[in-house]
């Protein structure tokens, strides 16, 4: 008799419980949200996280802060969304170096990206371009021409892990010689290739784009064939470099929030992200710059991450990377 008094006990604190976390999604928010940006501000993922948050806002009538905190290759970023409260109200613009590749380029890490995270959703694509200064080569094959008469002489720069193995992994196929110089992120690669610090960048077009239409800037090809506004004509590197085993790179961008929000509100935010991503406005101004809407359920983004991670762990293995 006890035993079944206990049962009915617990199913009806169960039954309480259910209905608060219901209440609370319905509500859902009531204060406001911010979204911590593992980069300084007017890279791509800090572009995509503004774009979103300024539709929740108009949307829901709370402010969403952008919170950038930049460093460490995503993880003071990443350690900080970790460590939040799981209520819904701290979420995270990861990039695939985030829940991907640093568990690879690290012997530990202070986040897991597998249990510390509430998948929410992909967000975007991004493609990114090969760019040179106005008075660089002209051409993919003038540039590898450049870089194999001087082996040693040219820089690259990157600002993300993935960036830096779009290099590694052109100028491996193509036999060259090129240093890498890191970046804590886009737009600072960017004033690299400016400053003439780097001859050579691999950059977000979401980012470069400006400067190439305005002539700054040459790109001399895409990593990915999809169109992106001003490289809408570039050829894809594979093609300009004639390398047919050169395979498509991109870098994706996903929202996640600390682990423990409550299911109902990790699916009211993918939702609302889905809806925003959605608008034929918002896509045709992403895909112009280059950041193509890629959307999916919490639990496809969480398989997806594994699928991502199996694959980038043979690469960086093969590339013998290490940051500490």
């Amino acid at each position: 008799m006890k035993l079944a008094r206990r049962c009915l006990v617990l199913a009806v604190l169960a039954i309480w419980a259910g209905a608060a976390v219901a209440q609370e999604a319905s509500s859902f928010p009531t204060r406001p949200i911010h979204i911590i940006v593992p980069f300084p501000a007017g890279g791509p993922s800090d572009i995509v996280a503004r774009v979103i948050g300024q539709k929740m806002s108009e949307d829901w009538g709370q402010p969403v802060v952008i919170d950038n905190r930049p460093g460490a290759n995503t993880i003071i970023g990443a350690q900080a969304a970790a460590k939040a409260a799981g209520d819904g109200y701290t979420l995270f613009m990861a990039i695939d170096s985030t829940l991907v590749m640093n568990q690879y380029l690290y012997k530990s890490l202070p986040y897991d990206p597998f249990s510390d995270f509430a998948p929410i959703t992909t967000t975007t694509k991004t493609v990114s371009a090969l760019v040179v200064a106005m008075d660089g080569p002209k051409s993919v094959k003038e540039l590898i021409a450049q870089a194999k008469a001087a082996p040693g002489k040219l820089n690259y720069g990157a600002g993300t892990i993935t960036a830096q193995l779009m290099g590694h992994r052109f100028h491996k196929a193509a036999g060259l010689d090129i240093v890498y110089v890191p970046f804590k992120g886009t737009p600072e690669t960017v004033n690299g290739l400016l400053t003439g610090s780097v001859q050579i960048i691999y950059a977000a077009n979401v980012t470069v784009n400006p400067l190439i239409e305005s002539g700054k800037v040459r790109a001399l090809a895409k990593l990915d064939r999809r169109t992106a506004g001003s490289i809408d004509n570039i050829p894809a590197l594979a093609d300009a470099a004639g390398l047919p085993d050169l395979e498509d790179m991109s870098v994706w961008l996903g929202l996640v929030a600390p682990k423990g929000t409550p299911k109902p509100i990790i699916d009211k935010l993918q939702q609302k992200v889905a809806q925003i991503m959605a608008d034929p406005a918002m896509r045709d101004k992403s895909e112009r710059t280059g950041a193509f809407p890629m959307i999916s359920t919490p639990e496809e983004f969480g398989q997806f991450i594994r699928q991502e991670a199996g694959r980038w762990q043979k690469v960086l293995q093969e590339t013998n990377i290490k940051y500490d």
